[in-house]
C-alpha cells in the first residue's frame, strides 16, 4: 500500500493556543508517490523497515507504525497480530508527513487485515493522538485543514497538477521551526468555491504563503537553496516549502514539464533528494 506524501500547498499560522499548540490553516494535498505499507498475518505485531531512508528510523516501540497497530487492538479489542514492512522511500522529518502517512495506511490496512471496522470517528480519534496530520492522511483526499489539524474539510475540484519534491538531505524537526517562528499571526485562506482552471488555482495559491517558511530557513539554512533553484526551472509556476521543511516543492502545470524539471535538478543538486508526481486528486 502506498503511504502517500503529504504536501501543504500553503500553511498559514492562525494563533495559539493557550497549552502552546499552535492553529493553522492549510489546503493539503498527496503527491502519487511516497512510503510503503505491507502487512502480512502474524501471531505477534512486529515492524521491519527498509528502503532508501530505512537507516534513518528505529523499528522500535515509538515507530508511529507500531503505535497506531497497538492503539487499533486496543480500541477494536482484536488480539490479532500482523508483519508490517516500512518500505521508507521518503526522507525522514521532511515535512510530507512520512511518518503520518505511514501510521494512516497502517490503519487502514489493518482494518482490513484484521476484518475490524471501528468506524471514521474511532479511527479519527486514534489518528489525532498519534499526530497532528495524521487525521488527513487517514482520508487522503485534498483537505483544508484548520484547528490543530483535526479540523477537516474537503477542498473540492481542484484542477490536474504535478509536483517537484526536493528535499537537501537534512532533517528538520517541527518542535525547532514553531520555536523559531516570530510574527503576527495571518488569516485563513480558504476559497469555498472550487478553481475555475489551473490559472486560477495557481493565483489564489499565490495569494498564500507558508509562514513557516523563514523560521525553517534559520534552522536549515540549506532550505533556501532549494527554493531559489525551484523557482528558476523552466515551467515552475510556485515554488513553496511544505510543512515544517525541509521538503519544497515547485507546481507545474503537466507532466512533461515537472520530468524536465527533475531531470534538470538532479543534474544540478546531484546531493539532494528530489522526485516528481501527480497531485492525487482522489482517495487512495
Amino acid at each position: 500500500m502506498l503511504a502517500r506524501a503529504k504536501v501543504n500547498l500553503y500553511l498559514h499560522v492562525t494563533g495559539r493556543r493557550a497549552d502552546g499548540y499552535h492553529l493553522l490553516d492549510s489546503l493539503i494535498v498527496f503527491a502519487e508517490t511516497g512510503d510503503e505499507i505491507a502487512l502480512a498475518p502474524a501471531d505477534r505485531l512486529s515492524l521491519t523497515i527498509d528502503g532508501p531512508f530505512g537507516a534513518d528510523l528505529e523499528a522500535g516501540p515509538e515507530n508511529l507504525v507500531l503505535r497506531a497497530a497497538h492503539a487499533l487492538q486496543d480500541v477494536t479489542g482484536t488480539r490479532a497480530g500482523a508483519a508490517i514492512r516500512l518500505t521508507k522511500n521518503l526522507p525522514v522529518a521532511s515535512g510530507i508527513g512520512g511518518g503520518s502517512a505511514d501510521a494512516a495506511t497502517t490503519l487502514d490496512g489493518l482494518c482490513g487485515l484484521w476484518n475490524v471496522a471501528p468506524g471514521r470517528a474511532a479511527l479519527l480519534q486514534i489518528a489525532a493522538k498519534l499526530g497532528a496530520d495524521v487525521p488527513v492522511c487517514l482520508d487522503g483526499v485534498p483537505s483544508f485543514v484548520g484547528g490543530i489539524g483535526e479540523e477537516l474539510a474537503p477542498a473540492r475540484g481542484l484542477p490536474p497538477a504535478w509536483l517537484l519534491l526536493a528535499n537537501p538531505g537534512a532533517a528538520t524537526p517541527t518542535p525547532a521551526v514553531f520555536k523559531a517562528r516570530r510574527g503576527p499571526f495571518s488569516k485563513p485562506a480558504r476559497c469555498s468555491e472550487p478553481p475555475r482552471d489551473f490559472a486560477e488555482f495557481v493565483g489564489r495559491l499565490q495569494g498564500c504563503r507558508n509562514d513557516l517558511t523563514e523560521a525553517a530557513i534559520s534552522v536549515t539554512p540549506a532550505i533556501r537553496d532549494v527554493l531559489v533553484a525551484l523557482a528558476a526551472l523552466p515551467g515552475c509556476v510556485l515554488a513553496r516549502l511544505s510543512g515544517s521543511g525541509a521538503t519544497c516543492f515547485g507546481l507545474f502545470g503537466n507532466e512533461a514539464g515537472a520530468r524536465a524539471a527533475e531531470a534538470k535538478l538532479r543534474v544540478d543538486h546531484p546531493a539532494w533528494w528530489a522526485t516528481a508526481a501527480p497531485m492525487a486528486t482522489s482517495s487512495r
